[in-house]
């Protein structure tokens, strides 16, 4: 499959922001199930890419100068192996125990991840974690913000794709099995499925395997990453900080669909 993918995010301010820096994760790199045909970023000023401690793909836009609004955007071409269920590396997947803030294991997740992985760290046992996980956590947008911990998501029961995915992440740390937090974009024929995503990754054997919570997905068939990281702070698409500008309002605009489609639009 191969998929056409548009974002664009806006930031608008009350007042003047002095000066901003954005961390910018939204460039694809190819790997065993994914090859970029074409990608660009549309930034306010040319940046360089360099590679992130995970590998993934990262441009720094800072600017120094006034501004009340910036604007990024993102657009390019990926062909999607729907064969491919698995990826391997040669970067240990060690770094993907540790735990974060966000990610912490309580007790209660500790006692679910046991009982529904039935203590095994093989890739059926944590489907079963996945849809249990599913069943617990129900998708509700709007109860959880960014810094919303595993272990509050759980026991609210609420949350989207990020709250699934940490949740996971907690639960394979606490049964030993590394795992990792994935972003990207999934192309659904759902029109209101959000085309941007977060989906977990754990380490089985000797290769990555994907376990999307929120749709109950172990095959990654039309998932697009961008990049990997121990929590959603480490691989969010876009990550800032600023001087001034009062309250911010953010929109941001994503399709994403095959490329046969759009070229008959």
């Amino acid at each position: 499959m191969r998929l056409s993918i548009s974002h664009d995010t806006t930031y608008r301010y009350d007042d003047q922001v002095r000066a901003s820096i954005q961390y910018l994760r939204l460039t694809p790199h190819d790997s065993e199930r994914q090859q970029v045909l074409s990608w660009q970023l549309d930034l306010p000023r040319p940046v360089h890419a360099q590679i992130d401690p995970y590998g993934n793909i990262l441009h720094v836009l800072t600017l120094d100068e006034p501004h009340e609004a910036i604007v990024i955007g993102a657009r390019g071409q990926v062909e999607i192996d729907e064969t491919c269920e698995a990826e391997h590396e040669q970067q240990s997947a060690l770094p993907f125990l540790r735990f974060t803030r966000l990610t912490q294991a309580d007790d209660a997740i500790r006692e679910f991840a046991a009982q529904h992985a039935r203590a095994h760290s093989d890739r059926n046992g944590l489907i079963d974690l996945m849809h249990a996980l599913n069943a617990h956590i129900v998708y509700q947008p709007g109860v959880t913000a960014v810094d919303t911990s595993a272990a509050e998501a759980f026991a609210g029961r609420r949350g989207v794709c990020q709250d699934h995915t940490h949740a996971f992440l907690a639960c394979a740390r606490s049964l030993g099995v590394p795992a990792r937090y994935v972003s990207g974009y999934l192309y659904t024929d759902d029109a209101e499925h959000l085309a941007s995503h977060a989906w977990a990754e754990a380490w089985v054997g000797d290769a990555w395997y994907s376990f999307d919570v929120t749709n109950c997905l172990a095959r990654p068939e039309r998932h697009l990453k961008l990049a990997v990281g121990l929590d959603y702070l480490d691989a969010c698409p876009v990550r800032g900080m600023r001087r001034g500008g009062g309250c911010e309002q953010m929109h941001a605009q994503v399709q994403v669909a095959p490329l046969l489609q759009v070229r008959q639009q």
